[in-house]
């Protein structure tokens, strides 16, 4: 069974920094593109970056410049630096990873961190 565990949410000042970690467990052949989506308190769930199992990334409009993902694909980890935080990036972080099983492929979540923004 795959699993997805984040760490690294917590409560910081605007124009802070917080560094968010996800690793995957579990019997995977490769992982595919791996990526962190946010949930803000009545809004849907936004893609914020994402990476390729070859380092290609795209992030969305409002975090870039502030924000950077990185992938560890020995240790199945992928993390986002996250600098210049503002009010509005509070919410919780999702990570997202579509591995290969044998099977086939498919996508897994963790179970969010939460990241409040003080302003």
């Amino acid at each position: 069974q795959v699993q997805l565990v984040e760490s690294g949410g917590g409560l910081v000042q605007a124009g802070g920094s917080l560094r968010l970690s996800c690793v995957v467990s579990g019997s995977t052949i490769s992982i595919n593109a791996m990526g962190w989506y946010r949930q803000a308190p009545g809004k849907q769930r936004e893609l914020v970056a994402a990476i390729t199992s070859g380092g290609s990334t795209n992030y969305a409009d409002s975090v870039k410049g502030r924000f950077t993902i990185s992938r560890d694909n020995a240790k199945k980890t992928v993390y986002l630096q996250m600098n210049s935080l503002k009010p509005e990036d509070t919410a919780v972080y999702y990570c997202n990873a579509n591995a290969r099983l044998w099977y086939g492929d498919s996508d897994y979540w963790g179970q969010g961190t939460q990241v409040t923004v003080s302003s």
